[in-house]
């Protein structure tokens, strides 16, 4: 395990799922964290407790992710309370559903218009030699019907890892995605027999047979947040047991 101590880690979308994994993997591994949360102060309250428990400083920050001025303000708290920020992990989504007019709106938000203005704001406020770490998903190349938007808001941030790495890489920041085999226990795959066609399909693809586990999106986030990747950028990790796309 690498050493994150006097590191200060942004994580957003951490109230629970790989936000939450991931931002407890920091924490474990010294650094102090930032949980961002939208809706469910509840979940993100626990999610602080078992930070405290490690030991090291954690504050929640409730942010729209949507909104501009919520992820400006996400920010500034962030910097408020610990005067630096190293690590930004962006990660919060909106989940696949049927779409209505007012539905691609939202999805369009926290997908894209929130992943570009997370990450401008990391470029930004982010100390030289940080690290920004976009989690995106396997659904850009595992395309299914039905998840036309999803899909598209999601290859449009990915787009985002590869410019903002030549834009400020002279500073020592590394800009890298996560790109995820479907998560047992997040996301759609949440409760175990949520889409079981989806899931028979997404098996079938892996020759190991198996989901992705919460853990092993974080093993990847451990590694982009520490030295050893320090000459890694702009790149687009799968995590997905040699799945086909």
């Amino acid at each position: 395990m690498y050493n994150l101590s006097n590191k200060v880690a942004l994580i957003t979308g951490a109230a629970n799922g790989l936000g939450k994994a991931i931002a407890e993997r920091y924490a474990a591994l010294g650094a102090n964290i930032i949980v961002h949360y939208s809706r469910d102060k509840m979940l993100a309250d626990e999610v602080v407790s078992n930070i405290k428990a490690m030991g090291a400083k954690v504050i929640s920050v409730q942010a729209d992710v949507n909104k501009v001025t919520e992820i400006e303000r996400l920010f500034a708290e962030a910097k408020k309370a610990f005067g630096k920020i190293d690590i930004v992990v962006a990660n919060a989504e909106n989940e696949i559903t049927e779409f209505t007019e007012d539905r691609f709106g939202r999805e369009n938000g926290a997908n894209f218009t929130g992943a570009y203005f997370t990450m401008r704001q990391a470029a930004k406020n982010v100390t030289d030699n940080g690290r920004i770490i976009y989690i995106a998903s396997t659904m850009i190349s595992f395309s299914e019907t039905g998840m036309t938007v999803y899909c598209g808001t999601k290859s449009a941030s990915s787009c985002l890892v590869d410019i903002l790495s030549k834009e400020i890489g002279y500073k020592g920041i590394t800009v890298n995605a996560i790109i995820p085999f479907a998560v047992d226990h997040a996301g759609v795959f949440t409760e175990a027999d949520n889409h079981p066609e989806l899931g028979k399909k997404l098996l079938d693809s892996c020759p190991m047979g198996r989901l992705a586990e919460m853990e092993d999106v974080a093993n990847a986030a451990e590694f982009f947040a520490s030295d050893l990747s320090s000459f890694v950028n702009g790149q687009h990790l799968h995590v997905n047991g040699g799945a086909a796309n």
